[in-house]
């Protein structure tokens, strides 16, 4: 189903590419993260081109709810004990940085900014929330502790962030996409060294950075264990409430709100994508229940790429792949992580010290419970004796009865009805032999 991005945002479209070309560096994917980086590069003056395999901003840009905040989650208190704290301040200022680019950009390509409150509470866990409080403290953060919250659901307490953001990602997107070097409808076919061979053409690069959300080069940095993605469920309801900010409920299938104009949107249903769900239907009950008057006009559903400990991983794409680039593992935050990405690999390309690119690096240690989870289930999707499988890396696929489409519960690729690619890692439709 179409977002409510992209109803009300229209793409000009770019061209296909049709030859062979020659520039200093090449960028794979059409989401935020690429075109961000692409307009930093270009503003730098760096000759660079983006190649997207469909149309900018059709993967997972036009499915998000689009906070731009440095609130996220209840994060700093983890990072603190796992990183410690001059590397948790590395990733708070990072992101601060990036929602104050945000403001400046949004000032000249107009996308319905708006400035709003941030909240992450508890329904549950009263221990968890002061532990935040804490890790605020400890690094210097601004935050007022509300017992309750303007909104139908349990609360024991929220942590509440001024003046962070929220706005139209795609009008954003394709409003600073304008002008720049963008080819869609290409396909990239194989990576070789300074050389992108795609569906229409070649590019030779110097540099290269893959922004395909998933990174769709395997012989690599060991993403495919270093990741998984995760599905979650947004409906967007007419004639609910104005509920005055952005709120995230801290569990493991949570709700999230915040407003669109005379829409209210709401998230629920988080789960590990290939996994049994339960879909829209969390936030369709919680709206019959709360706001009965409400009318449900657009579903719409994401997929976050959750890295091991909850920093993304943006810099080189593996130790001795040289000039070659990754942005990934944005988890729930792929805004505010788009223009950290932007800002951290345009640096390291232009040659300038950035000061967060230990903190980012996807070369740093993996060692977490997460890791032998994903090994877990890519073993068990390897060894699952069922067909289809995807193209990917051969895991069983399990199909999703509430979306009609075939999950991948390794790596996270999804196939419609008939095979047809829908979200990577995979690059080719199902074998329909």
């Amino acid at each position: 189903m179409d977002s409510i991005w992209s109803e009300v945002s229209k793409n000009d479209g770019f061209p296909q590419l049709r030859g062979n070309l020659k520039t200093d560096v090449v960028i794979v994917g059409g989401g935020l993260a690429g075109v961000l980086c692409l307009k930093e590069l270009t503003d730098r003056g760096v000759d660079c081109i983006l190649l997207e395999a469909k149309s900018i901003g059709s993967g997972i840009t036009k499915n998000t709810t689009a906070k731009i905040t440095f609130q996220h989650g209840l994060i700093y208190d983890k990072l603190i004990k796992n990183v410690g704290l001059e590397k948790a301040k590395q990733y708070l200022t990072a992101n601060k940085n990036a929602l104050e680019k945000f403001k400046k950009t949004a000032e000249e390509f107009p996308c319905d900014f708006e400035e709003k409150d941030a909240f992450v509470y508890s329904a549950t866990d009263r221990i968890k929330i002061e532990n935040e409080i804490k890790a605020y403290e400890k690094l210097g953060i601004s935050a007022e502790f509300v017992s309750s919250i303007p909104l139908p659901v349990e609360c024991i307490g929220a942590l509440k962030v001024k003046n962070q953001a929220q706005f139209n990602p795609l009008e954003f997107l394709f409003s600073v996409a304008k002008g720049l070097r963008i080819y869609e409808n290409t396909k990239v076919l194989e990576f070789m060294p300074e050389k992108v061979v795609c569906s229409g053409g070649t590019v030779t690069a110097k540099r290269i950075i893959v922004a395909t959300h998933f990174p769709i080069i395997n012989k690599h940095g060991g993403y495919s264990l270093k990741l998984y993605q995760d599905r979650s469920y947004v409906i967007a309801v007419k004639n609910g409430p104005d509920v005055k900010g952005m709120y995230l409920e801290d569990q493991g299938n949570s709700f999230s709100f915040r407003n669109y104009k005379n829409y209210l949107l709401i998230g629920s249903g988080s789960h590990r994508t290939g996994k049994k769900s339960v879909g829209y239907k969390t936030s369709e009950d919680f709206c019959k229940k709360n706001f009965p008057d409400a009318r449900i006009e657009y579903r719409f559903a994401t997929q976050d790429c959750m890295s091991l400990d909850g920093i993304p991983y943006i810099g080189e794409y593996s130790k001795g792949s040289e000039n070659l680039y990754v942005a990934t593992g944005f988890n729930k935050w792929g805004m505010t992580s788009s223009m950290v990405c932007a800002d951290i690999l345009s640096d390291i390309i232009t040659g300038v010290k950035n000061p967060y690119t230990d903190v980012f690096s996807p070369s740093r240690s993996s060692l977490h419970l997460k890791l032998f989870e994903n090994i877990f289930h890519s073993v068990v999707g390897l060894i699952t004796p069922t067909a289809p499988r995807c193209p990917h890396m051969g895991c069983a696929l399990k199909y999703n009865k509430e979306e009609h489409s075939w999950d991948c519960p390794c790596h996270g690729s999804r196939f419609t009805q008939k095979g047809e690619l829908i979200d990577n890692p995979a690059t080719d439709d199902l074998n329909k032999d």
